[in-house]
């Protein structure tokens, strides 16, 4: 049995070979989902930047990293967590997410009216994050390690305590922003690395 194979730890592998086609299909369309993410998630933060003026993008610039309710970067010691485990909190950090997109993009709405490419930028992120968790969630179920109870998306409360941070004025709100499409990049590329240990080409 490969190291790949043994991670999972399914004591009922005999009984699931027939499904292993259908789960591996699923686990390359998640992966690809997650690489595309991946992708499109950098150019979001990079117009972000483009768009909040001085001194967000000047060379030297380092914005304070608030907090954000309901929402933190993925562990430094994520990597050496059981598969099934790092595979869970994925899925519960691309349940967090799209509240606090959806927070941001109000944020812009009046901050940056005039550059409706952000702002659809921001509404699709919120979409395809929802999309991926879901895909994981399925794969973690698919390999019998399913959530440990229902995921329920934090959205009025972490809607709230997140525009609540950014009441204090204009800057505040651009630098929530900044870093919730920051950990919104981090997260679908952690997911992606974690979905790659489960394709036959990815590392064992």
């Amino acid at each position: 049995m490969s190291q790949r194979e043994g991670s999972l730890e399914d004591p009922q592998a005999d009984d699931s070979v027939s499904l292993l086609p259908h789960l591996e299909a699923k686990i390359r369309q998640t992966h690809s989902l997650a690489r595309l993410l991946t992708k499109y998630a950098e150019q979001l933060l990079q117009e972000y930047v483009q768009h909040q003026g001085d001194p967000f993008g000047l060379p030297g610039f380092s914005p304070p990293r608030l907090p954000v309710a309901g929402l933190s970067a993925p562990a430094p010691g994520h990597a050496g967590l059981p598969l099934p485990e790092r595979l869970r909190l994925d899925a519960a950090a691309l349940a967090a997410l799209p509240p606090l997109l959806d927070v941001v993009r109000g944020h812009q709405a009046e901050l940056n009216p005039r550059v409706p490419r952000l702002l659809r930028r921001l509404e699709d992120a919120a979409r395809q994050a929802r999309a991926l968790g879901a895909a994981v969630e399925t794969v973690l179920a698919a390999l019998g390690a399913a959530a440990r109870g229902p995921w329920h998306e934090p959205s009025a409360a972490t809607a709230a305590a997140a525009a609540a941070a950014s009441a204090a004025g204009v800057f505040p709100a651009k630098v929530l922003g900044l870093r919730v499409c920051g950990l919104y990049s981090e997260w679908v590329s952690r997911t992606e690395g974690d979905l790659s240990q489960l394709v036959p080409e990815g590392p064992a």
